[in-house]
């Protein structure tokens, strides 16, 4: 009976293995090695490590696990998950299982990228859904963003338009902009189309236009998106974790200021969670989840005496 599984090997998980790691408990890290950032030319906005290869910076991560020997990082994915008397179990793609006391999902999201031309090749690149993560990178040059939900995309248009004042809003269609989110964006010299995106040319990697189903070309050299996002993993819904009723971040885990979801016993880190999805909020939530399973798991002890 291992202290704890964490389901996830990227940054919110290492986090979380280190601390518990530091707290002398047994744990075995799941790692799928489908990192949401593969694409991604690098981590932002991480203090000491700016700009970081993101494969750079889980290699960083599991080799300061390697003092630890309560630590095991295993290169395997979570199928299924159930409580059972005491703890969890935990049934691998291999067909075995794992037994803990406590459990961690940090197994991030996946994006759901609109059938687009050419746009998953530009992902986490010249398209991109984060301006903190990717606005430096594009500044000054001609941007476009494109949401459909119209609070979203004028929240996102406002925020983008400090990195670049030629900013073409898209609305894929007809906008359901209100009166007032139109004034703004008219005083904020934002120009709105309405025509349907359906493809993106490239050149070098670089995007370079956006194609719609009428009109001409827009010559664009970043493109912010807003996509829908589901959980990488099916052990939030196997077990019953209440998640966010947020039309705009649907199926993120509730968790509270430790990580504790609504189930006892499973936590949750990361872009699995409702919150701001960067890297170090993921390691900063991981390493807080990890102090409040340890601190339950020394309360459990003490119930037991």
């Amino acid at each position: 009976m291992l202290d704890v599984i964490i389901v996830g090997g990227s940054v919110a998980g290492l986090s979380a293995a280190l601390v518990l790691g530091r707290a002398r408990r047994t744990v075995v890290v799941l790692d799928s090695q489908q990192p949401r950032n593969a694409q991604s030319p690098g981590v932002h906005n991480f203090l000491s490590r700016d700009g970081i290869l993101p494969a750079e910076l889980r290699q960083i991560g599991r080799d300061q696990l390697k003092p630890y020997p309560s630590v095991e990082v295993r290169f395997a994915t979570a199928k299924h998950g159930q409580a059972i008397d005491g703890g969890f179990v935990v049934t691998l793609d291999d067909g075995s299982e794992l037994h803990s006391r406590k459990l961690l999902i940090a197994s991030g999201v996946i994006d759901e990228l609109p059938q687009i031309a050419g746009m998953a090749e530009l992902w986490g690149s010249s398209v991109f859904h984060c301006p903190y993560c990717h606005g430096w990178e594009v500044r000054d040059q001609p941007l476009a963003v494109l949401v459909s939900d119209a609070d979203r995309l004028f929240h996102v248009a406002t925020l983008l338009q400090n990195w670049s004042s030629d900013l073409v809003v898209c609305t894929n269609g007809e906008a359901q902009l209100s009166p007032e989110q139109r004034q703004i964006l008219a005083k904020l010299n934002l120009p709105i189309r309405e025509d349907r995106l359906v493809g993106i040319e490239q050149a070098n990697g670089h995007l370079t236009h956006l194609i719609f189903d009428q009109g001409e070309p827009l010559a664009r050299s970043g493109l912010l998106i807003g996509v829908p996002q589901r959980q990488r993993s099916q052990l939030p819904a196997q077990l019953g974790c209440e998640t966010s009723d947020n039309p705009q971040m649907p199926g993120l885990i509730k968790v509270q200021m430790l990580g504790q979801t609504s189930v006892p016993g499973v936590y949750a880190a990361g872009d699995a969670t409702a919150g701001m999805q960067q890297a170090i909020n993921a390691a900063a939530g991981g390493a807080m989840a990890g102090a409040g399973i340890n601190h339950e798991l020394i309360q459990d002890l003490i119930k037991q005496l």
